[in-house]
Parts: structure tokens; C-alpha cells; sequence
């Protein structure tokens, strides 16, 4: 007890003489507990609890995660969003390596152009551009369709029909969106790479292509993992653009082809319905989701590095 006394003791006194600096500082921890750690204990909290958002709150346990795991759309919801990231992640890593790579080969003039042209996606409003997909892939008069017909190829009902097509065009959006983004990361890592290094592989007898998959990649390792944890958190909040090609529909068109796990927290609460606790739950869950795959994805890059080390 004693020790615990002198140890607060000393603490407060080292907060009293620091006081000017903790006084700055305590701005960004009251808005952070505020606008931001609170919401996150509540919005848990909530989770245990049938509530509509004007009436009294019931608790009732566990009850929404039981009800969440047994839903059917949840799961049509869930499968949409990993079917959508995985085959969108694709075109996503490997085009903004072959940009990055491109541009800081300086095989293009005019780099911080095209590195404008790339990123624009990144800062252009979702509901714009999902506006314009729309009509890109429209059935009668789009783009896409019109192309396709000068090979032969019939009219393709893309946003509609079967609803098995939605994903398409959702992934060539998702895909478009985020390949500049990293490609802009994967740049900035490229060019901190130092020259000595590609000078010694070349003096070494490695060949292009060797310091590519030597060096250039397994040095933009940890970069990869960011930007495949940013990608993911993403993919988990992909809401506008399945939205908007859905023409506003909540449960993700025909046969729920284009439904996400955020269109479908959104369409419990508050936008498409009044259950709030049923919402956090949904909302818990899709953040352990996001927290398991971070996990793994970090596991799997300090695993793949060690037999590196040890070779060393």
C-alpha cells in the first residue's frame, strides 16, 4: 500500500510540474474520450440491448449475436464482401505495383501527373462516380455493352437479372478506386529503397527481373501489409458504390447480388430500420473481423521475414 501511495504520489507531482505540457495536450484527450472512445464503449454496450431509438432499453444478453449468426443475410452480406475484396485486392496490390514501378523507373515523363490521374479516384466523390458506373454498365445504353456488341456480344444485364453480375461491377469500381492509392504508397516506398542496394545486386550479377522479386518486393513488404490492412478496412465499409449501382436498394438488388456487411448494418439502423442494438452487434462484428484479418496479415509478414533473418 505504501508503495502504491508513493508511486501516485510521484505521479502527480510529475503532472503538476508538467502541467503547461499536459494542459496542451489534454485538448486531443478530451475530444478523443469525447467523440471517440466513448461512442465506442456505449455503441458496445448498446450491443446487449433491444432498443429503437425512442422507447425504453431492454437487455437482453447475447440475444442480437445469436440472432446475427443465425440470419441468413448476414452471411449472403458477408460472403458478398470477401467474394468482392478478394478478387477486387488482385488488380488492386499488382496495378499499383506496376505503376509505382513504372513511374519511379522513370520510364514516363510528367511523374507527379500521372501520380494526380492515379489518386483522383481516392478524392472524388463515391456518389459521382458510382453515378457514372451506372451508367457504364446500364443494360440499353452503356458503355461497356456498346463495346462488347462491336465483337458480337449481346446486351448484358450487369446491375440486374440474376443479381450474380452486381459484384462485377462493384469490384471494377473498388478496384479503380484503390489502385492509386496505392500505388502512391507503394511509390513513396520505392523511392526511399537507397541505390546502393540495386548497385550491389548488379555488381553481384542479378539481373532486372532478380532485384524486382529480391529486393524491390521484399523490402515494400511491410508497405504491402499496410495497404492490404487499408484495403480490407474498406472492403468491410464498402456502402456507396453497391448502394447507388442498386439504385438505392437496401438489401442489394436482385437476389441480394450486391448486399455488403455495411449495407446491411446501415439497413438495421438508422437508415433502413429502428433496431440500434441489433446495429451494434452487427457493427462488433464486422470489427473483429477487421481486427482477425490484421492479425493474421502482420503474422504473416513477421513470419515470412524470419527465415530471411536467420539466413542472414
Amino acid at each position: 500500500m505504501k508503495k502504491n501511495s508513493a508511486y501516485s504520489k510521484g505521479l502527480w507531482h510529475e503532472i503538476v510540474q508538467n502541467r503547461v505540457a499536459y494542459a496542451y495536450i489534454a485538448p486531443f484527450f478530451i475530444l478523443f474520450i469525447v467523440f471517440s472512445l466513448f461512442p465506442i464503449v456505449a455503441g458496445f454496450g448498446l450491443s446487449f440491448f433491444r432498443w429503437d431509438g425512442t422507447s425504453a432499453m431492454h437487455f437482453i444478453g447475447i440475444e442480437n449475436y445469436i440472432n446475427l449468426l443465425g440470419d441468413e443475410l448476414f452471411w449472403k452480406g458477408f460472403q458478398n464482401t470477401l467474394i468482392i475484396g478478394i478478387i477486387a485486392h488482385i488488380p488492386i496490390l499488382l496495378g499499383g505495383l506496376v505503376l509505382a514501378y513504372i513511374l519511379n523507373s522513370k520510364l514516363v515523363k510528367g511523374e507527379n501527373i500521372f501520380k494526380t490521374i492515379y489518386f483522383m479516384p481516392m478524392v472524388t466523390s463515391s456518389v459521382a462516380i458510382s453515378i457514372i458506373f451506372q451508367q457504364l454498365f446500364s443494360y440499353n445504353y452503356g458503355l461497356i455493352n456498346f463495346f462488347l456488341s462491336l465483337f458480337g456480344i449481346p446486351n448484358i444485364n450487369w446491375l440486374a437479372g440474376d443479381g450474380s453480375l452486381i459484384k462485377v461491377a462493384v469490384i471494377v469500381m473498388f478496384s479503380w478506386k484503390w489502385i492509386g492509392w496505392n500505388m502512391v504508397i507503394y511509390l513513396a516506398g520505392m523511392q526511399g529503397i537507397s541505390q546502393d542496394v540495386y548497385e550491389a545486386a548488379m555488381i553481384d550479377g542479378a539481373n532486372h527481373v532478380q532485384t524486382v522479386f529480391k529486393i524491390t518486393i521484399p523490402l515494400l513488404k511491410p508497405i504491402v501489409v499496410f495497404t492490404l490492412i487499408q484495403s480490407t478496412i474498406g472492403m468491410f465499409n464498402l456502402f456507396t458504390e453497391p448502394f447507388i449501382l442498386t439504385n438505392s436498394s437496401w438489401t442489394g438488388g436482385v437476389n441480394n447480388g450486391g448486399l455488403t456487411l455495411m449495407m446491411y448494418l446501415l439497413n438495421k439502423a438508422p437508415q433502413g430500420g429502428t433496431l440500434y442494438g441489433y446495429a451494434s452487434a452487427v457493427a462488433y462484428v464486422i470489427t473483429i473481423f477487421i481486427v482477425v484479418l490484421s492479425i493474421l496479415f502482420n503474422k504473416w509478414s513477421q513470419e515470412s521475414d524470419t527465415p530471411r533473418r536467420r539466413g542472414r
